[in-house]
């Protein structure tokens, strides 16, 4: 007769445990897909971020069990998203800087084949200490110019075997991972999040940082520039708005010929090229 198991694994016990507490403790809940993700990815983030943000690798049963007992709002809208191998981060912070924190920390990896290029992979030339044989005509196929030189295959001149965007195959990654070259930028974004109840789509928590700083600064500059034309006076607008002020008293004093110890100067050559013009028509004025 089959029994109910009353004993589990000492890491799957943890892992509940973990799971029941930390949503309490946090006020953002985010998921990150682990597909196409390696522990390399990994480990630095756990490093940069270890005082902000808790990491726990979830097994989709475990996971759902835990939190299906949790009282959270929203959290168990978040289970159905435990496809696969996942992860799952515990923080204080805003999911959207969490997202550009992630943005910011990607890393180089060495490439698998299938990878796409993140950059122009360049190989340049040097020894690269492999001995002659089957790896001479890799090199070929590759489109990599080499020479054997001292026992060992030298390469002849920098080259440019794969552009950025196009795809590496194996014997080219294979190529680059003995020549150290790491050519595909590799990061991890938020998969889902919830925040104080509310949930966030991957796409919702895409910030390009640099536009919005620039629409920022955009809207900085039509604020001042109609505060300045209102008059509006602040802090930061004051000294534009007394010249803009004081150059349109100096035009009005000139336009009327109102002397001051500013506009004399002004006023005067106004007045002399006017007697001047005024001169030049009664000279050239002819009596019917």
């Amino acid at each position: 007769m089959h029994e109910n198991r009353t004993i589990y694994p000492k890491r799957k016990t943890q892992m509940y445990q973990q799971l029941q507490e930390l949503p309490k403790k946090y006020k953002v809940v985010a998921l990150i897909k682990m597909k196409k993700v390696r522990s390399t990815q990994i480990l630095p983030l756990r490093k940069i971020l270890k005082d902000d943000v808790q990491f726990v690798s979830i097994k989709d049963k475990v996971a759902q069990k835990a939190l299906e007992q949790v009282d959270v709002p929203g959290i168990k809208e978040m289970i159905g998203e435990f496809t696969g191998q996942c992860m799952l981060m515990f923080t204080n912070m805003s999911p959207f800087k969490l997202n550009v924190l992630l943005a910011k920390n990607k890393v180089m990896m060495a490439a698998r084949g299938g990878d796409i290029a993140s950059i122009d992979i360049v190989v340049p030339a040097k020894n690269t200490g492999i001995a002659p044989g089957p790896m001479l005509t890799e090199f070929k196929e590759a489109g990599i110019p080499t020479k054997i030189d001292q026992g060992t295959i030298w390469i002849a001149k920098d080259s440019t075997p794969v552009l950025k965007g196009e795809g590496i195959n194996e014997k080219l990654a294979s190529i680059l991972g003995k020549l150290d070259i790491k050519p595909v930028e590799a990061g991890i974004s938020l998969f889902v999040a919830l925040e104080d109840g509310l949930k966030y789509a991957e796409e919702e928590m895409v910030i390009d940082v640099e536009k919005i700083r620039e629409e920022f600064g955009l809207a900085h500059q039509q604020a001042v520039s109609l505060s300045i034309e209102a008059a509006y006076i602040t802090a930061d607008n004051i000294s534009q708005i007394l010249s803009k002020a004081a150059q349109s008293a100096r035009s009005v004093s000139i336009e009327s010929g109102y002397m001051t110890d500013e506009t004399k100067g002004q006023v005067l050559q106004k007045a002399d090229a006017q007697a001047r013009a005024v001169a030049g028509q009664a000279k050239d004025y002819t009596p019917a």
